[in-house]
């Protein structure tokens, strides 16, 4: 059946929104600069935007990861869900690196300052080396999957390769926490793994929830494979990512509740929060009893619906886990408190909406040009 896709509306609303929010944005950064950002001295340095950034890049590398296996290992069934995968992949990092352009100081020295700086020991000098190579490779896999011949053939040797550069730059990104000693909430061993596996669900949450908005929440309207991948192998897949993160999620939860190391009191303050139980019990319980119930598992609603949720409470999870990691003062004393308190400003909340209108922007553009769950080569 021909796709119905929703893409010239959501692309003008993505950027009007893009227009108000990046532009109040810019306003408050040139008129205020740094200090448009509620961070604070006694340690909290890495704000609302980095926990946008990072939401972004992990939940882009987490689509490239489920575009690489599906074009590896999947076959052509899988045809519809891979192009709009690494088209999803590209828009959020376009909308999560606009964030952390402006919330660095001087970006475009950023640009040559840090990989010609080659500094080795660096787990951030890797991060930027294998954040050039995936974008390298993903346009490389999304423009040979555009092109005639055979889908799957010359896709598939960088599509290997994109899946290293995804895993490299999600571990790396965990590596860059968990080797913060100074940060017992951070600092652990198993912080890149449970990244990746983090940014897989994140992936086939996207590429879910993003099949349905561009088929206008109908099964109806999409090609019968991809329907067949919905109500086949995707929401079983998406069960048990969402059961993997849980483990990691709880346990950490129920060991710092446990421990009495200087550093982990903060999970006390974390656990106590609505926003945590949101994000257990709401965004990760709830649809995985969705997706577990035969009644729903094979619903476009249900499964939708669960997407979403899982959505919202891998950025909560991201909130908690980079601002939480910093409300232990780094310097205690008399002029320090126990925890530290912080709330985004008006300033950081528009980065979040600007890189939702970009991204959302940049992915209706392409649902438009490339009608990413046609069946047909290139689109």
């Amino acid at each position: 059946m021909t796709e119905n896709v929703k893409s010239p509306p959501i692309l003008m609303i993505a950027l009007a929104g893009l227009v108000v929010t990046a532009a109040f944005a810019l306003f408050n950064l040139a008129t205020q600069g740094h200090a448009a950002f509620n961070g604070s001295n006694l340690g909290l340095h890495w704000t609302f935007p980095i926990v946008v950034y990072d939401y972004f890049l992990l939940t882009s590398t987490g689509l490239a990861m489920v575009a690489a296996l599906s074009l590896i290992f999947g076959g052509a069934h899988c045809q519809p869900l891979v192009r709009r995968c690494l088209w999803l992949a590209l828009a959020g990092l376009v909308g999560g690196v606009a964030v952390l352009a402006l919330e660095l100081g001087h970006p475009l020295r950023a640009v040559w300052a840090i990989p010609f700086s080659f500094a080795l020991s660096s787990p951030l000098w890797w991060k930027v080396i294998f954040v050039i190579a995936y974008i390298v490779l993903l346009l490389v896999v999304f423009g040979r999957l555009n092109q005639g011949g055979g889908w799957s053939g010359a896709a598939r040797p960088p599509a290997i390769l994109l899946l290293l550069a995804a895993l490299g730059v999600t571990g790396i990104a965990g590596v860059v926490y968990g080797s913060m000693t100074m940060r017992p909430f951070w600092s652990s061993g198993d912080v890149p793994v449970a990244f990746i596996f983090e940014s897989l669900l994140g992936g086939l949450a996207f590429a879910m929830f993003f099949t349905y908005l561009a088929h206008g929440f109908s099964q109806e309207r999409m090609p019968s494979p991809l329907k067949g991948l919905l109500a086949g192998m995707m929401p079983k897949v998406f069960a048990l990512a969402i059961v993997v993160h849980l483990m990691f999620v709880s346990s950490r939860a129920l060991i710092g509740l446990y421990s009495n190391a200087e550093g982990l009191q903060v999970w006390q303050h974390l656990v106590a929060s609505p926003l945590f139980h949101i994000e257990l019990w709401v965004g990760l319980v709830l649809p995985l009893i969705l997706m577990l119930l035969k009644a729903t598992r094979g619903n476009g609603a249900a499964q939708a619906l669960a997407a979403l949720l899982v959505m919202i409470s891998l950025f909560i999870a991201r909130y908690d886990y980079i601002i939480g990691g910093q409300l232990v003062p780094l310097f205690k004393g008399a002029w320090a408190p126990p925890l530290l308190s912080y709330a985004p400003s008006l300033t950081e909340w528009s980065l979040l909406l600007m890189a939702i209108f970009l991204a959302n922007a940049v992915n209706a553009w392409g649902e438009s040009r490339f009608r990413l769950s046609s069946c047909e080569q290139g689109g």
